[in-house]
């Protein structure tokens, strides 16, 4: 989708090229959000055959990250952009780091699986317990992508509120593996299968957050790494002088 806050130069290349490189980093994202969805699917159904299309999958996420940091590349170094569109290409760069991060937290799902493929497995309320995580952080993915491509500050700051959800479906689960453990030894191994994919969904929705905040950065000019929600928020509503 074209976002109309990007163009108005005298070079209609150029905005070409700035608006593909915001389509670019949500097709990654878009590949990434369905390599989780799959990740997921293979741990929760013991897909091993699904597990390695993940893991295989990994180097295609890898290659959309080289293709789109050429890409920014190329424009810093032949258009030289300045304010605004400097912004966005530094935006969309530190974006797919963060995306492809989320790739490798997919294929660590997968990789949990495959370690432990013969061993016991969780039971199916332990399952339920991290697809409901795991459908939270999806949906934080997808919103996070959608507000940079949209450039809106203001839902990315509804985005980053999604994370604490997430950090309480974590903490609980963790507080139960760790009990269960404790508890009977033969829980060690489906304990230490459930605290992977739950750190790996938990780490999912920390650079889902990144990604809101390189939005905010994008929209507002400014720097909001390690700011709290209060101060995020005091920052999105400021309106430029």
């Amino acid at each position: 989708m074209p976002n109309n806050k990007i163009g108005g130069h005298y070079s209609q290349a150029y905005d070409e090229e700035l608006q593909q490189a915001v389509d670019r980093l949500v097709d990654m994202g878009g590949l990434v959000l369905q390599q989780l969805r799959d990740s997921m699917a293979a741990f929760t159904t013991a897909d091993v055959v699904l597990a390695k299309q993940v893991k295989k999958g990994d180097r295609q996420v890898n290659s959309f990250e080289v293709d789109i940091d050429e890409h920014c590349l190329d424009i810093l170094a032949r258009r030289q952009p300045a304010a605004t569109d400097l912004r966005l290409v530094l935006s969309v760069l530190k974006s797919i780091n963060d995306v492809e991060r989320i790739g490798d937290q997919a294929k660590r799902i997968a990789k949990t699986l495959l370690k432990d493929e013969q061993g016991s497995r969780p039971s199916a309320e332990q399952l339920a317990e991290l697809n409901g995580m795991s459908a939270k952080v999806q949906l934080m993915l997808q919103h996070a992508l959608l507000a940079f491509q949209q450039i809106d500050a203001d839902k990315a700051l509804n985005v980053l509120r999604e994370d604490k959800a997430i950090d309480d479906d974590y903490s609980r689960i963790m507080q139960q593996s760790l009990s269960a453990m404790m508890h009977d030894s033969q829980q060690i191994s489906v304990s230490l299968q459930i605290s992977n994919v739950a750190k790996a969904l938990e780490r999912v929705g920390d650079h889902s957050r990144n990604i809101c905040q390189h939005a905010i950065f994008l929209s507002k000019g400014r720097n909001v790494a390690h700011l709290n929600d209060d101060e995020l928020q005091q920052i999105v509503e400021k309106k430029r002088d």
